[in-house]
């Protein structure tokens, strides 16, 4: 009789999100200028990671796939980041990316940005 194990204990060592991309270069250069280090997997597959944190792009779009994705980015201080993300002036260079001022809730604020394909990012930062 095969065993089944109930409880284990599962030492993660990282989790990380696929995103997607309407056009691969574009949205390469637009993380990179997010300050992410491109690490090229394959010819359709890249990890970008800044600090610990990390997540793949690949060279695929399904347009209610990007539509409906979303990356909850925790910062320190959403003030200055969004001061940081207006300076970069995405929007000139990168086709339908927007910055989405500062919005205030109950829990803290945030700021958001749309990326080249339609994903939307949310930088906040808890009370």
């Amino acid at each position: 009789m095969k065993q089944i194990i109930t409880d284990m204990d599962l030492e993660i060592i990282s989790l990380r999100t696929f995103i997607g991309s309407k056009d691969f270069s574009i949205s390469k250069s637009f993380y990179t200028d997010l300050g992410f280090q491109e690490i090229t997997l394959s010819a359709s597959l890249s990890l970008f990671r800044r600090n610990e944190f990390s997540f793949y792009l690949k060279d695929a779009y399904v347009e209610d796939w990007l539509n409906n994705t979303m990356l909850f980015i925790e910062v320190k201080d959403v003030a200055e980041c969004f001061e940081w993300l207006t300076s970069l002036q995405l929007h000139k260079n990168y086709p339908g990316v927007k910055l989405i001022p500062i919005k205030k809730n109950d829990w803290g604020d945030e700021c958001f940005v749309l990326d080249p394909a339609g994903a939307l990012l949310h930088f906040g930062q808890f009370r």
